[in-house]
């Protein structure tokens, strides 16, 4: 098993929610000098999307500074290389990324409403690495990530939600971290959600694949969680393009 290799929190900074801004009808992104100030979408210039809306189905990728891509450029990001994935196969789907530096499951669940104002074919929900590496109650990580999942389902209730699972390590003691591992595949079952059973398969604790700080992916990182994740979500678009 792989783990992060250190407590500090999943991110140093906390920086501007990245949203399309024609899309999802934000205002101007915020600058500061961190990889979160990324695009308003994956795959297309701001004043495209504002000139002419997509059609294209949204995928929704929420989560923290691993979505957001801390300390890499945006198009080095996951869901970037996601979307190039995208448009290589020219399936109809948009990438949106909604990740925020810093954010705990608590974060997510104040803003999901406020993000979710149009709605999405799939949502891709990564969070619950900052609550877990700060040691907070296992039982709110759970009841956040529930909250969340079920706006999900009163906003778009024919949205696929994919979650994304998460590990620690055993400096909280082994039950906490096993049921932190646990509880994403409870949370998957219960809510019928398709799962990724660890985001950072073959990068976490890989130094090389990992910046100084020895938990955000380096573009190499990056390349390696967007296979992993497009393992899981190639076979959830072509089911919906069926």
């Amino acid at each position: 098993m792989k783990f992060l290799r250190t407590r500090q929190t999943l991110a140093s900074v906390t920086s501007g929610l990245i949203l399309g801004v024609a899309v999802w009808g934000c205002g101007s992104s915020d600058k500061k000098d961190d990889a979160t100030t990324a695009p308003t979408t994956a795959n297309a210039p701001a004043a495209t999307t504002a000139a002419a809306p997509s059609a294209k189905r949204v995928i929704l990728f929420y989560g923290n500074s691993l979505t957001a891509g801390y300390g890499v450029e945006p198009s080095q990001a996951f869901p970037a290389l996601i979307g190039q994935k995208i448009d290589s196969l020219g399936l109809n789907y948009q990438v949106v990324n909604a990740g925020l530096s810093g954010e705990t499951t608590a974060g997510g669940k104040s803003r999901i409403g406020w993000v979710m104002r149009q709605p999405v074919s799939v949502f891709v929900l990564e969070l619950g690495g900052n609550d877990g590496l700060r040691g907070l109650p296992l039982s709110s990580t759970r009841q956040n990530l529930q909250a969340i999942m079920d706006t999900v389902r009163r906003k778009s209730p024919d949205a696929t939600i994919v979650l994304a699972g998460m590990q620690i390590p055993p400096n909280m003691g082994a039950d906490y971290t096993r049921e932190f591992r646990d509880l994403f595949k409870e949370l998957a079952d219960k809510n019928k959600a398709v799962l990724i059973p660890f985001l950072l398969e073959g990068v976490g604790g890989v130094p090389k694949l990992n910046q100084p700080d020895g938990i955000h992916p380096t573009p190499a990182g990056h390349k390696i969680v967007a296979n992993t994740v497009w393992g899981i979500l190639e076979p959830v678009l072509r089911k919906e393009a069926q």
